[in-house]
């Protein structure tokens, strides 16, 4: 991940500039690698990077030759070579960066260009000749992003990476849509991403292909493996991580094997080969190494026996890293400063992967793959066993997706972001929404004898297929699902529940601040994170939170503990 600041229509630029390095250092965290900045006429764009791809050439804000257009850009742009070879007109690259393909896009599509985009990204581009900005943000928001305007500079509009970057500058803030881009000529956000699946009232009926669903999600894997740098994968011995992991060690293991048998001429045409060839596939392993994975919990941890099995059974280098209530407890105030939320779930769950990133990044991996979105698109909260027929079911899965980006997609950015580690995210990958979005809801309903994401599961299943490997041993294929938080170990969530009702008195409950609205928190721990949010945000910065529910549900603790099914599960596991 990388950082933004950016502001447009500013009255004095050069007077400001002091205040956009001062904004942009604010998540250097992000982007430890380099600065960067740049302006013209009334436009400043400011960059922290963290280097992934294009290392030695990649530094931003990015200009083309005649400095008419300048670009900063977070994130990744898989199809950036595919992009380069198919654009009508000659461009000067003066980079190898993934996202200097952005700019040639923009000069033949104008603000159609993030449609040809596959990737995570962020971005906001400058055109001097039309006095314009143009900014975007990825169809479902797994690069954080914000828009912020200022009372004291009418007409200016600022962008950010994240929120510590534009409060302190700006009193009216939103988070940037998904899918979605700015255009300054109309001072408008327009939907560029509208796939199929969109409408939840457009229920699917195609049925489920095991096959086409397989071959997709490796695909998606496939590209995440663009790198320069030292990578790894999240392990939490959960069915979606697992699956991952377990796709990455074969496409490295392949790569790796290719690299022995090849020279190095054949190597390079081999990379150049498969990096473009006649179906638009990416090379994607630049670095042939050994694949590490890295898990976290309590000792004890479901979690953690669970990913060592995993990683026994692939072969990875596993680091299988330990923490104790009090280390969560004491990073809570950081976390929150880092997640820029005060939802409970979220929060619970990004302790442990805040923890994580910053020993991985320890360690001199720069990237990692993690299994965020599969709960989301095929039903996998527990709370799904209660969807009452198809469409609901559907209807909620879309609802989960859509709303990715002010949950599981701002965890996975901002705890690894922390500590300038960069998460990728395979089952958000565009090609792999469209497929598994798009099967017939009644085959992901979890009915008697089909345990919840069935479909994923049976997908990976290759009992049936003697000629292949399998993917994961058969209990953790069907391991019944933990949410993160629980599966780092269940004393986690009750140590931050016996931690608030110390801070929180009954009378605080009784009394919330005036300046909460109607945004009442329900519990003593709900009200607990809310105050530590506001130690370090603006109450209007509240705008961009949203707290996690379940439907069909009268739970008030969002752990899947808390639901009947996952204590029945366990309890005649017994």
């Amino acid at each position: 991940m990388c950082g933004i600041f950016a502001c447009h229509h500013h009255p004095d630029v050069q007077k400001f500039k002091p205040t956009a390095l001062r904004m942009a250092k604010a998540v250097r965290h992000r982007g430890p690698d380099w600065s960067g900045s740049f302006i013209g006429d009334n436009t400043i764009l400011t960059h922290e990077r963290l280097s992934i791809v294009g290392v030695d050439s990649g530094a931003q804000p990015l200009v083309n030759d005649d400095s008419s257009l300048a670009l900063a850009v977070n994130g990744e742009i898989y199809n950036h070579r595919i992009l380069r070879k198919n654009l009508k007109t000659k461009y000067n690259f003066k980079t190898h960066s993934d996202c200097e393909v952005v700019i040639p896009l923009y000069m033949e599509y104008g603000i159609d260009a993030p449609k040809h985009l596959d990737g995570m990204f962020s971005w906001v581009l400058w055109d001097k000749k039309q006095d314009r900005v143009v900014a975007a943000r990825d169809p479902i928001g797994i690069t954080s992003f914000y828009l912020g305007r200022s009372s004291t500079t009418p007409g200016a509009v600022y962008f950010a990476s994240e929120l510590k970057s534009l409060h302190p500058v700006c009193d009216d803030i939103i988070a940037f849509p998904p899918g979605h881009v700015y255009d300054s000529k109309t001072d408008k956000l327009t939907r560029y991403f509208e796939p199929k699946w969109w409408d939840p009232t457009n229920v699917p009926t195609t049925p489920v292909d095991y096959k086409v669903l397989r071959h997709s999600l490796e695909k998606a894997v496939r590209k995440r493996l663009m790198a320069e740098v030292p990578y790894g994968v999240l392990l939490s011995g959960g069915l979606d991580s697992s699956l991952v992991a377990s796709i990455a060690q074969r496409e490295t293991l392949r790569m790796q094997e290719a690299s022995r048998k090849a020279s190095k001429a054949e190597l390079a045409a081999a990379a150049e080969l498969v990096g473009i060839d006649d179906e638009n596939e990416l090379s994607t392993v630049t670095t042939f190494q050994q694949l590490h994975s890295f898990s976290i919990g309590l000792p004890g941890a479901p979690d953690t026996a669970a990913a060592m099995e995993v990683a026994k059974f692939l072969g990875t280098k596993h680091h299988a890293f330990t923490f104790t209530v009090e280390d969560g407890l004491n990073a809570l105030s950081d976390v929150i400063y880092h997640l820029e939320t005060y939802d409970v779930t979220t929060i619970r769950a990004s302790t442990p992967m805040y923890l994580l990133s910053r020993k991985i990044k320890a360690m001199g991996v720069k990237m990692v793959l993690s299994g965020e979105g599969s709960d989301e698109i095929f039903g996998g909260y527990l709370y799904f066993h209660a969807a009452p027929n198809r469409d609901e079911f559907h209807k909620e899965t879309v609802r989960r997706v859509k709303n990715l980006h002010l949950a599981d997609c701002l965890r996975a950015n901002k705890s690894t972001s922390a500590w300038g580690l960069e998460a990728r995210v395979p089952f958000l990958d565009k090609e792999f929404l469209e497929t598994s979005m798009g099967v017939d809801p009644a085959d992901k309903m979890i009915t008697k004898g089909r345990i919840e994401k069935y479909i994923i599961r049976r997908a990976f299943d290759t009992t049936d297929e003697p000629d292949v490997e399998p993917y994961l041993p058969e209990k953790i294929l069907y391991r019944q699902k933990e949410q993160f938080s629980d599966g780092v170990g269940y004393s986690w969530i009750d140590g931050l529940k016996d931690a608030a009702e110390a801070h929180v008195t009954d009378e605080m409950m009784k009394n919330p601040k005036p300046e909460w609205g109607s945004d009442i928190p329900d519990t003593k721990e709900a009200y607990w994170y809310r105050t530590m949010f506001d130690e370090h945000f603006p109450p209007y910065c509240a705008g961009t939170v949203e707290r996690w529910t379940p439907t069909w549900s009268k739970q008030t603790d969002p752990s899947g503990r808390a639901i009947s099914t996952h204590n029945a599960k366990y309890d005649s596991a017994e």
